[in-house]
């Protein structure tokens, strides 16, 4: 697929993007749900490579190429390894799924009721050598824990700072303020969000677009307007915690928003299943998440 072919399947495509970004400290985390215990390696390469290997399986699965995942986030790791026998953007983009990357380096100890991104001075020197491999956009995680006015606006001002950074790059950004689906202010702070938002994307240029993955709202539609801004390509929705089956009753409230779940898309798979075993649970959760995406 050509940029501008991509860009046109984010925008039409009617389907979800899966998130297989898990990186870092979460990776052990996300091998225990696959069932692979923390003894399973001794190195982090090992690690890495027992990821991968999960990762490959979901990518050469029938189902994952069936036109209803639209696009797929990668850990830096992914992105420079090969499914298929091809390098992983490639392979994406020959089953009809755009390639994203993940590119923050982590997340800033809580201030303000947030948590703003580490600082990513690589920033520039990573897109350039995504856009080269064939990836389409990025994404970027924040975190907001209660309606605190200070630290929302410093959350989503840094994101588009960042995002500014990766558009002059040609990449088209995910900026990601995911707000904890557990604040017990969680209506009021996503309300505070909502208004930063809108003012970022007004001082935004002509003729730029971003994408937006936010948590699903604690009042139903609350984002509707931002599905049809035209500064923004697509929002999306985190599955933040929820199970399959929970998130994809709350993203079927809010027209417009389609999904980009992790846990939720990668909950029942295991690594002791038989490829039959294991393409039909992950069938089942494509539909599943499919159908609440188009709903």
């Amino acid at each position: 697929m050509t940029f501008d072919e991509m860009k046109a399947r984010v925008a039409e495509g009617q389907g979800f993007i899966a998130a297989l970004d898990q990186s870092g400290g979460s990776t052990p985390k996300a091998l225990k749900g696959y069932g692979i215990e923390d003894g399973a390696w001794t190195t982090e390469e090992e690690m890495f490579g027992l990821i991968h290997a999960m990762r490959q399986r979901i990518i050469e699965s029938p189902c994952f190429g069936n036109g209803k995942v639209i696009g797929a986030i990668l850990f830096e790791k992914t992105m420079d390894g090969e499914s298929g026998g091809k390098p992983v953007p490639h392979r994406l983009a020959e089953r009809g799924i755009v390639p994203f990357l993940k590119v923050d380096k982590g997340l800033e100890d809580e201030r303000d009721g947030a948590q703003l991104m580490k600082p990513n001075p690589g920033l520039e020197a990573m897109c350039n050598r995504a856009r080269e491999l064939g990836v389409f956009g990025t994404k970027m995680r924040s975190v907001i824990k209660s309606a605190n006015p200070r630290g929302i606006k410093e959350v989503v001002a840094q994101q588009f700072a960042e995002g500014a950074r990766i558009l002059s790059c040609g990449l088209v950004p995910i900026l990601e303020p995911e707000y904890d689906i557990n604040a017990a202010d969680r209506a009021e702070g996503e309300k505070i969000m909502l208004t930063a938002i809108e003012e970022g994307l007004d001082a935004l240029p002509e003729g730029q677009q971003v994408m937006l993955k936010l948590s699903i709202p604690r009042e139903a539609g609350l984002y509707t307007g931002l599905t049809s801004h035209p500064k923004v390509l697509r929002v999306v929705a985190l599955s933040g915690g929820y199970s399959t089956g929970e998130a994809c009753a709350e993203l079927a409230k809010n027209p417009g928003m389609i999904a980009s779940f992790s846990r939720g898309l990668l909950q029942d798979l295991r690594h002791q299943q038989s490829d039959t075993e294991f393409d039909g649970t992950l069938s089942t959760a494509i539909d599943q998440i499919h159908a609440a995406s188009v709903a």
